[in-house]
Formats: C-alpha cells, sequence, structure tokens
C-alpha cells in the first residue's frame, strides 16, 4: 500500500516597489557607466556610486560585472526590437516594400527613442562597445540577431542577386551609420553650425544606407 504525501508549495514574493526601483536605478546607472567607460573602463563600485547604493546591493541584484553588462544590454533590446518589427508590419500593411521603407522601419525607432532622454543616448554608446568586440558575440545573437535576420530577409528579396555576406556588410555599415549619427550629433552641429530637424536628418541618413547598399549589390 502506497501513500502520497504533499508537500506545501513555497511561493515567492513578488518585488517591491522599492526593489523594483533599487533595480531600475542600479541598470541606469550601469548603462551611464558602461557607456562612458566600455566593459573594462567600469567597476561594481562606480555603478554603485552613480546608482547612490551600496556595492553590495550592485552584487545582489546584478551579479558580477559581466552578468550585470549583459542585464543592461539586454533590458532595452526587447523594446526597441519590438518597435521595429512593429514598423516593418505597418511599412508592409501600407503596400508593397521598397528597400527605403525597409531602412526606414529599421532605423527610425531608434532615432525617435534617442530624442527622448539621455539612456537611449547612452544605449547607443553601449551597443557600439557590443558591437565592434567579439566577447560579446553571445549578447549579439540573443538581443540583436533574429531582428537583424527579419530585416535582412527583406532586404535580401528586394536584391535578390547579392549575396548574403555582401548585405550583411552593408547591413552593419548602415547600423554604424545610425549610431554615429546619434551618439556624435555634438560633432555634426560643431561642423555644420546649425541643427537639422530630426525629419531631415532621418531622410538624409535613410538615402545614404540605402546609396550604400545599392552601390555594393
Amino acid at each position: 500500500m502506497f501513500f502520497m504525501t504533499t508537500v506545501p508549495l513555497t511561493r515567492q514574493r513578488a518585488p517591491s516597489k522599492r526593489s523594483l526601483e533599487t533595480v531600475a536605478r542600479i541598470l541606469d546607472a550601469s548603462e551611464t557607466v558602461f557607456a562612458r567607460g566600455g566593459f573594462d573602463g567600469a567597476s561594481l563600485r562606480d555603478i554603485a556610486a552613480e546608482a547612490g547604493v551600496q556595492v553590495g546591493l550592485v552584487h545582489h541584484h546584478g551579479g558580477g560585472k559581466a552578468e550585470l553588462f549583459h542585464k543592461t544590454v539586454a533590458r532595452r533590446a526587447e523594446a526597441l526590437s519590438h518597435a521595429r518589427r512593429e514598423a516593418l508590419a505597418a511599412a508592409k500593411a501600407a503596400g508593397p516594400l521598397d528597400l527605403r521603407a525597409v531602412l526606414t522601419a529599421f532605423l527610425a525607432p531608434y532615432l525617435r527613442l534617442a530624442r527622448t532622454g539621455t539612456h537611449w543616448l547612452n544605449y547607443a554608446r553601449l551597443v557600439a562597445y557590443v558591437s565592434v568586440d567579439p566577447r560579446w558575440r553571445g549578447i549579439c545573437a540573443e538581443c540583436f540577431d533574429p531582428t537583424a535576420e527579419v530585416f535582412l530577409d527583406e532586404i535580401s528579396t528586394l536584391l535578390p542577386d547579392t549575396p548574403r555576406p555582401v548585405l550583411a556588410a552593408g547591413f552593419i555599415f548602415a547600423v554604424s551609420s545610425m549610431l554615429a549619427l546619434v551618439t556624435t550629433q555634438w560633432r555634426v552641429e560643431a561642423l555644420g553650425s546649425d541643427t537639422l530637424e530630426a525629419d531631415i536628418q532621418l531622410d538624409h541618413l535613410v538615402r545614404y544606407c540605402e546609396a550604400g547598399l545599392r552601390a555594393t549589390a
């Protein structure tokens, strides 16, 4: 005869409002510090000082430096990917896609977000660091590549005779141009003695990237 015993399940308490606010403050500080000095130039002590918390809290909520770096990059990636995929879906709904529409759907969401505050500007610098360092191949594969592949598929459909590696290189050039525009706006203003309106900046960026892709194709 078998007897079954039941083990009461312990419920995990949801994080408190104060805990969530602390995590957000630590991630904001991480974004700022990592954007300023990259991964190697940042320390958990620097991040704790920026957040105004004890180093122990940074360890508790973020883990080690590499884990915290991963969390910081991943935090905004989902929102950005969602915005880009929505823009692409809207472009498809409006009629047949062309290369300019695909590039606009990819580039415009970030430029729009970058105008909302310094956090997205810091994030652009962070993405630039990740993009040029093979150590973060795993972060790119998780956070950015799935959406990049969707847009590359659309570009490949529009330029079917161009080898995928050539299009991939052109796509990376477009991403780099976007990040440069966002992070070095002060240089554009210094050299141009004026500031272009946001819509004009986007139009110039899209035309520049489109011309580059077509030239390599």
